[in-house]
């Protein structure tokens, strides 16, 4: 049975929006006391949120499907909807959050670090807070966004400070068992440790952990043994110790090609060239070992390497193996800069993205995409003509009609605004305020007007063409 996963495909999906509501107060004596209807509630957010408990991605292997709580519809009397609730999903330390063609979103270092993965749909506006001096009582509501969903891959990478690495039986897991108080499973046959081992080992007044990876092989890096499943591990160690086998009874095997094929896939890997590194001789307790080890050590010295012969069995050499790793990893320490470790991508749009764009297809479709033209459709009840008009008049003053004319729009023309699987499409009519003639003033209820004063219908009508020029969104964030 799997008990360790460290990929994992997730499949999430945020709350939707609750709609908002069209309502218009009433009570005795005050049939048409103005509308009320309140806004709907925020759809809840997927968070992924670092908690130093969890230590495997097990729990998303088997339910990978995760969705938040939907926000409540609007009332009327200015009631709102409740806000959905955030589903917020535990990952362990050193996870990296990538999307499906494998670029990075996030990488979550430290505990509390959280991410927001999907983002919750707005909640619809009420009619209350669309009204305006133009539109004093809108017969219509904006519906809830829907919420962000898709599918993101979860990767997990190891937080340790050194990381063992070697052939298959080198010793890694003995050496890891005598150095702390990690547990690995030892035998006497290739490939027995299956997941990345942790442990915390104290050298003088330096505490740091040690990874044990799983065996590497020639050929890891390109997926050959487990090597390539487990080599993310040794990104984010700071020394890298090659354990070498001085007692391997395999004839074509010796300690110092056995260094040089393991260098050869660390290479391969990249991104590991500047790690400072260690080699351990390990199972001098063999005799045949001591002898080897005696033999090839003037020649790992002389490149450059930094050499301790030692027996896990015998527990030899450890304690000046544990102080050279403390002296490496606070160096390493030292040496980063002090900044946050968490890594969120941030892609900004360029100063002159209008937001949206207008392109037009072979088969003579005009298509418009953006977030705004898009969130806007996903808002409107197309069963009201007042709330159509309202998105027409949006539209107009965001400048796509203008857009549309400049690609060369005719009127009859069929208009998509969306992607080809979820786009609204009309036969376009170029309008100054669309449906404006054919609906009146749209929200307006003349039994709700008094006779008015000259000041106030100049004013109104001063506030008619400044709503004109420039977009009115209510309380509607951008």
């Amino acid at each position: 049975m799997t008990t360790f996963v460290d990929r994992v495909e997730l499949h999430i999906a945020a709350g939707n929006g609750g709609h908002g509501c069209a309502s218009v107060h009433r009570e005795k004596f005050k049939p048409l006391g103005g509308p009320d209807g309140g806004n709907g509630g925020r759809g809840g957010d997927v968070m992924l949120v670092v908690d130093q408990s969890v230590t495997t991605l097990l729990d998303y292997h088997h339910s990978p499907h995760r969705k938040a709580t939907n926000g409540k519809p609007g009332e009327g009397g200015n009631r709102s909807g409740k806000d959905g609730e955030d589903l917020v999903l535990a990952v362990p330390d050193g996870t990296v959050v990538l999307d499906k063609d494998g670029n990075v979103l996030a990488d979550l270092i430290g505990e509390g670090t959280s991410y927001v993965a999907a983002q919750g749909g707005r909640g619809g506006l009420g009619n209350a807070a669309l009204a305006s001096a133009r539109r004093k009582a809108p017969g219509f509501a904006l519906l809830g966004e829907p919420g962000r969903g898709g599918d993101v891959v979860l990767e997990l990478k190891t937080v340790a400070d050194v990381a063992l690495v070697g052939y298959p039986s080198a010793g890694k897991s003995s050496l890891i068992s005598v150095l702390s108080a990690a547990k690995p499973k030892i035998a006497d046959y290739p490939f027995t440790t299956l997941v990345p081992n942790l442990g915390v080992v104290t050298g003088g007044s330096t505490v740091f952990t040690v990874a044990d990876v799983p065996g590497l092989i020639p050929g890891a890096s390109q997926g050959r043994g487990l090597g390539l499943e487990f080599l993310r591990h040794v990104e984010r160690c700071s020394v890298l110790v090659h354990v070498l086998d001085t007692a391997t009874l395999e004839s074509d095997r010796d300690p110092l090609s056995d260094l040089d094929a393991i260098e050869d896939e660390l290479n391969e890997y990249g991104g590991l060239g500047d790690r400072p590194r260690l080699v351990v001789l390990n199972k001098i307790d063999v005799p045949d070992g001591k002898d080897l080890a005696e033999m090839v050590r003037p020649d790992l010295e002389a490149r450059g390497y930094k050499v301790f012969a030692a027996s896990a069995v015998a527990h030899t050499g450890l304690k000046e193996l544990s102080f050279a790793l403390a002296e490496l990893v606070a160096k390493a320490r030292a040496a980063k800069p002090k900044e946050e470790a968490t890594r969120i991508v941030i892609r900004p749009k360029a100063v002159d993205d209008a937001g949206y764009t207008v392109t037009r297809e072979e088969d003579g479709l005009y298509r418009v995409r953006g977030e705004k033209p898009e969130r806007w459709v996903h808002q409107t009840d197309f069963n009201n003509d007042e709330a159509v008009g309202y998105l027409a008049d949006r539209l107009s003053r965001l400048g796509v009609e203008d857009d549309l004319l400049k690609a060369g729009a005719r009127s009859g023309d069929g208009v998509a605004i969306g992607p080809e699987d979820n786009a609204v499409v009309f036969d376009w009519e170029p309008t100054v305020l669309a449906g404006a003639e054919m609906l009146g003033r749209r929200g307006e209820d003349h039994r709700l007007e008094a006779p008015r004063p000259a000041a106030t219908r100049r004013r109104d009508k001063q506030a008619e063409r400044d709503e004109a020029d420039q977009e009115y969104d209510g309380f509607e964030p951008f």
